[in-house]
């Protein structure tokens, strides 16, 4: 796929060009852990399906505090690319490369020391603390390629090429169902088995996103003389990327919070958390990935050459667009949702001693599928104001959802189970948009959205 100039042309090409490929990737990112999740659930057992799901929110704090760094460092190289100064944009790429060597292996050695006390911390059971421990450290000694990966990925989504990425993706999540199929499925192997082919899985996609960049980008692929880190732009990149990285790092830390609160209502409510995680996840990345595409299309047109007026009109048709997207949506994943709820659930577990788990989650999928609207608005706002470099409003925004969503769980939860975490989601994304509706209204009403901070 080649680069994506979204500062002219169709507007709603561009975000279906842009987000469709987005949208087929980060669903075969989940893949990863989706697949590892049902088979472990389907051949090793209940158990192995909770061991994961414990070790899941600490996991994704990582991850995920990984894909914001490069989310905000995307920002950057999508006003370097609409502007035409591409000798930045290959500063860029070299700083957040070099900078993410050094951070992600001290990332993979803390985890080694700390994966045992932060579970323990998360009142995981007894049962499935080993397992849990082993298949975190596992996964975080693959930090390294997961932040390669992201940061490549990010070069590329921010030159609007967001098809690429997704085809090596795609081989790699194959690669990994795979080798669970043969080595767990086939030949009997236990959990440790799961943690070593997703990182091998993840250090494939990693790998062949490189190798495309050299023979194939030149626009992004850094000069050897001047492969080093940029201290002004490491500098910016961290105030970008790392406002992104405390907020995409709320979600996680807010389910690590959460997971506390269901930990103590036993392995069946556990393991039925873990699978109607996987599916919300599969909902909401549509959605995110639209937001990330009206990120890209808002960065790029703020950093392009016209006037004031010129670019206010196109970002606000960008806006009104995204968002529409995102309710069309909505409509879609409901009805699949609600109607599957079932079949879903069994596709995680199965046989008698699964019958519990299947019934506590669908119940949870019937109520959740109506409040899927709500992230829809969230995320299409989030990616508007990422755009324009309004990085601590996004933040502000996520703590407020995060933190309503814990306190409301912990109050629910002892008296009506798993079922309170649904409706303290909901809760959590409605006190969102209080905060954020307000402040885009300011933001039109004041023109403001053009007086950010040059990129």
């Amino acid at each position: 796929m080649a680069a994506l100039d979204m500062t002219k042309g169709s507007i709603t090409g561009h975000l279906i060009r842009y987000s469709v490929p987005l949208i087929v990737g980060n669903l075969f990112q989940l893949a990863y852990n989706a697949v590892d999740s049902i088979i472990a659930g389907r051949f090793i057992g209940k158990e192995a399906l909770a061991a994961l799901g414990t070790a899941g929110p600490v996991m994704n704090i990582i991850i995920l505090g990984i894909s914001g760094i490069c989310m905000g460092a995307g920002v950057l190289m999508s006003g370097f690319f609409g502007a035409g100064r591409h000798g930045e944009l290959k500063k860029e790429l070299s700083t957040i490369l070099l900078f993410g060597l050094y951070f992600s292996l001290a990332v993979a050695v803390c985890g080694l020391f700390f994966a045992r006390p932060l579970l323990s911390l998360l009142r995981v059971p007894d049962s499935v603390l080993d397992s849990a421990c082993i298949y975190l450290k596992i996964i975080i000694l693959g930090a390294p390629f997961t932040y390669f990966y992201n940061a490549l990925a990010a070069a590329l989504k921010s030159v609007g090429d967001s098809g690429t990425p997704v085809k090596f993706l795609m081989f790699a999540s194959l690669l990994n169902g795979l080798l669970d199929l043969i080595f767990i499925g086939g030949l009997g192997f236990g959990i440790v088995c799961s943690a070593v082919t997703t990182v091998a899985a993840e250090s494939v996609s990693a790998v062949l996103t490189w190798i495309y960049i050299k023979k194939r980008v030149p626009l992004l692929h850094p000069d050897k003389e001047n492969f080093r880190i940029d201290p002004a732009l490491l500098k910016k990149t961290l105030r970008y990327g790392g406002v992104t990285a405390l907020q995409q790092a709320c979600q996680p830390i807010g389910k690590l919070l959460i997971q506390g609160a269901v930990n103590p209502l036993g392995v069946d409510v556990i393991a039925a958390f873990q699978a109607v995680n996987r599916v919300d996840d599969f909902a909401f990345t549509p959605e995110q990935s639209i937001s990330h595409g009206m990120t890209t299309f808002t960065a790029q047109n703020l950093g392009a050459e016209g006037s004031r007026e010129q670019k206010t009109r196109r970002i606000d048709d960008g806006l009104r667009t995204g968002l529409m997207m995102e309710f069309l949506y909505w409509i879609f994943i409901f009805l699949v949702v609600f109607l599957a709820r079932n079949v879903l659930m069994k596709a995680f577990i199965s046989g008698e001693g699964g019958r519990n788990v299947v019934e506590l989650g669908s119940r949870y999928l019937k109520t959740m599928a109506f409040f899927y609207l709500l992230p829809a608005f969230t995320n299409g706002l989030q990616g508007y104001f990422r755009g324009l470099g309004k990085m601590g409003i996004t933040l502000a925004g996520t703590f407020i959802q995060t933190s309503i969503r814990v306190v409301v769980t912990y109050l629910t939860t002892p008296v009506i189970g798993i079922y309170g975490v649904a409706f303290a989601c909901a809760a959590g994304w409605s006190a969102m948009l209080l905060f954020e509706v307000p402040y885009l209204i300011y933001v039109r009403k004041k023109r403001s959205r053009l007086q950010g901070e040059e990129i």
